[in-house]
């Protein structure tokens, strides 16, 4: 078995591809109108997908559930970055908004700090944190 890559299942295909591109910045490798793209994550490595959500549910039988909303994250993106502080500070002039401020957490190794994508899927910016 061969990992490929993790793939976000969204409503609003383009929001969510432009918020991917233009405000994250992410390089797309596919751009399949309204239905599917797929992202640089590291050094031409493809690993972060999004696919509409309806064409998936009907193949897998779901059509008629609908997606849950109003719960706990299940799943979070993490993206390292060279400094949080600096990604924070230009993504906001951006027009991005995040959960929380940039902060370090020793017993995880990192400073962090988290925003939502336009369908509220959770993304994790991190900075290894010097230990020394």
């Amino acid at each position: 078995m061969k990992f490929s890559n993790v793939r976000l299942l969204v409503n609003d295909y383009r929001k969510c591809f432009d918020f991917y591109t233009q405000q994250l910045g992410l390089e797309a490798v596919w751009d399949i109108e309204e239905c599917y793209a797929s992202f640089k994550v590291a050094d031409g490595i493809e690993g972060f997908a999004i696919f509409t959500s309806n064409l998936m549910a009907s193949v897998v039988g779901n059509a008629d559930k609908i997606q849950p909303i109003g719960f706990r994250e299940k799943v979070m993106i993490s993206f390292e970055v060279d400094n949080v502080d600096e990604s924070y500070n230009a993504f906001s002039a951006k027009g991005i908004k995040f959960i929380n401020s940039p902060m370090d957490i020793p017993s995880w190794g990192m400073r962090v700090v988290h925003l939502y994508d336009p369908e509220e899927n959770l993304i994790e910016l991190y900075t290894p944190l010097v230990i020394g």
